[in-house]
């Protein structure tokens, strides 16, 4: 059995450390198919470190046509060129990126004019994914499948390696994120720093300063109709967590649950027991209402994907039959 193991996606002081690799020259795209289909097209946005061309994220889109045929599919891409696209998983400000990639769908000349779209977010590409559904949803998303992401947010950063090559750069990048969290640097610069968020202390910084997750998750005391509405139009909002992540602090963030502490001593808060689904902040009450939230277990670590995982998330879009 294949395993389709999502390359790079952690969230660590020591990745962003070294997160610029060599140039390598501009290759054509063949991420996407080159002809339309009758299904709705499967937009795939990748997680921390990886990029739009990576061989695990192809084989993926070649998975798809193998198994159920023809069907157009676009990797999400800040960058052509996939040195800064990877580049743009560590910085940049998400509130212009995701903009840009609304931009880049609304253009792109057949999901312009698709009457809907199935979408994937791996690891940060599923809060991402989200967040297009809820600023833009151009065209709008039918179907949304997320691996291991941090709905909830992440409450650390994992710790730097002491075996690694680069340990004091490592150390520099560690102390900056923890310290300066809020700073408007690193709310507008480091990605992992814009969907930081930990419920064991004091959320009164997060709510004023955080650029990203305490916006798109509605957290704020002047919610956002338009988020609500658009996340309400999904047929489906399957959210895979990983049985044994160790990536993600906290895996449950997947399920939008709050925590607080880790180990045995863990305070965990589910989402249905949290202000954000009682007073339906984004619409997530009426999905489970009709049936269209599901919680689902992924066997393994982060991003460990494997073709049967697959198959079930194209029975979620396509009904497969299986």
């Amino acid at each position: 059995m294949r395993n389709h193991c999502i390359c790079c996606a952690l969230i660590s002081a020591a990745a962003i450390a070294a997160a610029i690799p060599p140039q390598r020259p501009l290759q054509q795209d063949q991420t996407s198919t080159t002809h339309p289909s009758s299904r709705l097209p499967l937009v795939i946005w990748h997680g921390l470190g990886d990029t739009y061309d990576s061989d695990c994220i192809v084989s993926i889109s070649s998975f798809l046509n193998e198994t159920i045929g023809p069907t157009y599919t676009y990797n999400i891409r800040l960058d052509e060129d996939a040195s800064a696209d990877r580049s743009a998983t560590f910085f940049g400000n998400l509130t212009d990126q995701i903009q840009t990639v609304c931009d880049k769908i609304a253009q792109e000349p057949i999901l312009r004019n698709a009457e809907g779209i199935n979408a994937v977010g791996f690891s940060q590409g599923g809060q991402f994914m989200r967040a297009f559904a809820e600023r833009c949803n151009n065209p709008p998303v039918k179907n949304l499948v997320t691996f291991g992401s941090q709905h909830n947010g992440i409450s650390d950063f994992e710790n730097c390696n002491e075996n690694s090559w680069n340990e004091f750069a490592c150390q520099a990048w560690d102390g900056v994120l923890k310290s300066q969290t809020w700073s408007s640097l690193v709310q507008s610069r480091l990605v992992p720093a814009q969907y930081f968020r930990d419920p064991g202390q004091d959320l009164e910084d997060y709510l004023a300063y955080s650029n990203f997750l305490a916006d798109i998750n509605n957290e704020r005391a002047v919610k956002n109709a338009t988020y609500k509405e658009n996340l309400r139009g999904l047929e489906r909002f399957v959210m895979y967590m990983f049985s044994e992540d160790v990536t993600v602090v906290p895996k449950e963030s997947a399920y939008f649950d709050d925590v607080v502490g880790t180990g045995d001593e863990a305070k965990i808060t589910k989402l249905k027991d949290r202000q954000l689904y009682k007073e339906d902040w984004l619409g997530l009450r009426d999905l489970d209402e009709k049936g269209r939230l599901e919680f689902r277990v992924a066997e393994g670590g982060h991003m460990e994907i494997t073709d049967e995982l697959l198959r079930d998330v194209f029975e979620i879009m396509y009904g497969t039959g299986k």
